[in-house]
């Protein structure tokens, strides 16, 4: 009798143990603003100094595993104007992203979505990685500054009307 008693509770236990393991790992998708808020960094090092992330303007996404991909709009006015001319905002990700077809290992970055339609990439020493075309939504009711939406197996960046795809 007690060895039944042992058992049940061994078994509850263990399902209780499972319960808990999972919750606490988020499921994979957008990140809510919550999440973003604890996720994202309130400064960020880029080119020789420390600039405010605006949190507001913050999002990003979760995979399997707890990775994350993070991206938010930082105040460049400390900067220098051909920095700020190319620099509108943080990349980190935690995986290895395709960015409209342009492989970016895990890291760090620097972004900018230029006036002729151009998504720029910066190591954080503000040296140009890559450039790639962006999209523009002209049927996006209402355009915010930086948003992170999902689109089929991968997400979006939108700065505006203007977006990339990206593809862990």
């Amino acid at each position: 009798m007690m060895s039944k008693n042992l058992r049940r509770i061994a078994f509850l236990l263990a399902l209780i143990t499972a319960g808990l393991a999972s919750a606490q790992q988020a499921k994979p998708g957008v990140l809510t603003a919550e999440e973003t808020k604890k996720a994202a960094p309130a400064t960020y090092f880029f080119r020789g100094q420390s600039a405010p992330v605006q949190i507001r303007n913050a999002g990003g996404f979760r995979l399997s595993g707890d990775k994350l991909v993070l991206a938010a709009l930082v105040d460049t006015s400390g900067y220098a104007s051909d920095v700020q001319a190319k620099y509108q905002g943080l990349l980190i990700t935690e995986v290895k992203l395709s960015i409209e077809g342009t492989s970016l290992a895990p890291g760090q970055y620097g972004f900018g979505f230029s006036q002729d339609g151009k998504f720029l990439v910066l190591d954080v020493g503000a040296n140009d990685l890559f450039t790639v075309s962006a999209h523009n939504d002209d049927k996006l009711a209402h355009p915010v500054p930086l948003k992170v939406v999902a689109d089929g197996a991968g997400y979006r960046l939108y700065a505006g009307r203007k977006w990339v795809s990206l593809k862990p």
